[in-house]
């Protein structure tokens, strides 16, 4: 059932005070928490839940709310659920009137909620911090004209892929679903395949990668005895084959798989990890899904905001992502980018469209020194990126899947909108004040 809309007026409590009472107004958050249109963003989320049948939702605004200061503070759904018991000022972002002092919600209830959105309903929540700063000025519309696009990986939260750690991870997720299964097998293998993968790290890179190669080796024999062990005790049984068959076939890629194969499997819990070099001196691969990311160019009076971020599976060539990142850019802003700044990584894209002039770094012969000046503020872009990596959480997602790759890139940008969005109301805040007190001093001060 749709969530339930909170009562527009605020029901007294005898021995207890209201939120708005306590709270200092002019805090930042309680300040974007009044520029955010609520009532659209119930609407749209609320027509994912089905209509008189069930307990009513959660409120949208509780939801939305928790991943918003989730991303803001760069916590986790554990941490922010924690935080928000502790802060009045998360509780009256999320709606509450009074101070609760528990959490109407659990933390599976965050990941429940993300399974219902998709990424138009979350370039809705990108494209309601475009509103908001443009609505307070800290950005302009021309200036949402000229874009900045990049590529970076997003990395996953996965250990550095070996061939011992794979194929230990394979014995036991096949030994751990036997048991679910009520399978007794021949042999688990779990002792000895641990000592086996310890012996082969210890020894790898030192004078013993001989006799490591041959532990690998009765790894890799000891993997397909379980294997054909269990194919044949599941022969014939439709319910077990098919609770065993993404377990299988996850195993049987990592016990077929040899160094310099194509299309590995780097992860036995997220076979989505792609393995991405971007030429880093000092990171030479990174395991995660390519990301394209769009930013304004010219620097707002509230800072670069991020306009796009788009997942591109399949680690496809750079240029062939920038049609789909200028798209979902004209999306977000309802504004068609004008012109576009990218690296010589896009040399080649191909794209060519009225009113859209697309600029490649380190390009001569360009008499415009406006376009020179912006052409050399691409390369701004790399600290939205360290930024969106160092204080959210575009370095190690920990959300399941390709699904969970565009859910966290999009709120990554969220979130660094809404840090640019706290900040910008703080330096009006200390605007005002300043203006106060200049307006209040005598005028003979105000002359020397």
């Amino acid at each position: 059932m749709r969530p339930r809309k909170p009562d527009a007026a605020v029901q007294p409590d005898m021995f207890r005070e209201t939120l708005a009472a306590i709270l200092d107004p002019r805090h930042a958050l309680l300040r974007l928490a009044r520029c955010i249109d609520w009532e659209r963003l119930d609407a749209l989320y609320g027509a994912t839940f089905v209509e008189h049948v069930g307990r009513p939702g959660l409120p949208t605004r509780l939801m939305v709310g928790l991943h918003l200061l989730k991303h803001i503070k760069g916590l986790s759904d554990e941490g922010v659920c924690a935080a928000w018991v502790e802060n009045p000022y998360f509780q009256a972002f999320c709606g509450e009137t009074h101070f609760q002092h528990r959490l109407p919600a659990d933390r599976s209830s965050m990941t429940n909620w993300r399974k219902r959105m998709d990424q138009a309903k979350l370039e809705a929540l990108l494209a309601e911090t475009i509103a908001i700063a443009r609505d307070s000025g800290a950005v302009s519309a021309r200036q949402l004209e000229r874009v900045t696009v990049d590529t970076t990986v997003q990395t996953k939260a996965v250990a550095h892929p070996t061939d011992g750690h794979l194929m230990l991870r394979a014995i036991e997720w096949l030994n751990r679903t036997a048991r679910a299964q009520g399978i007794r097998l021949r042999q688990s293998y779990l002792r000895v395949a641990e000592q086996s993968k310890k012996a082969a790290a210890r020894l790898m890179h030192g004078r013993g990668h001989k006799a490591a190669k041959a532990h690998l080796r009765k790894m890799r024999t000891r993997l397909g005895r379980l294997i054909r062990d269990i194919e044949r005790k599941v022969a014939g049984d439709a319910a077990r084959t098919q609770a065993f068959a993404p377990v299988l076939e996850r195993a049987r890629r990592i016990h077929a798989q040899q160094p310099g194969d194509a299309n590995k499997l780097y992860a036995f819990h997220a076979p989505e990890v792609e393995c991405i070099g971007k030429g880093k001196a000092r990171t030479r691969y990174e395991f995660g899904v390519k990301t394209s990311l769009a930013t304004t160019n010219e620097r707002a009076k509230g800072g670069q905001f991020v306009l796009g971020a788009l997942t591109c599976p399949g680690n496809p060539y750079d240029g062939h992502t920038l049609g789909a990142q200028l798209d979902q850019v004209a999306r977000v802003t309802g504004r068609p980018p004008a012109r576009a700044y990218v690296d010589r990584g896009y040399r080649g894209h191909g794209i060519a469209r009225d009113g859209l002039d697309v600029y490649i770094s380190h390009t001569r012969g360009i008499a415009s020194p406006t376009i020179r000046r912006e052409l050399r503020r691409r390369n701004a872009i790399e600290p939205v990126i360290g930024h969106q990596k160092a204080d959210g959480h575009l370095e190690r997602n920990h959300l399941q899947g390709a699904e969970g790759d565009m859910i966290n890139a999009l709120l990554c940008a969220v979130g660094h909108n809404l840090r640019l969005l706290l900040a910008w109301f703080r330096k009006l805040l200390w605007l005002l004040i300043a203006t106060a007190l200049y307006r209040a001093e005598p005028a003979s001060m105000q002359a020397a």
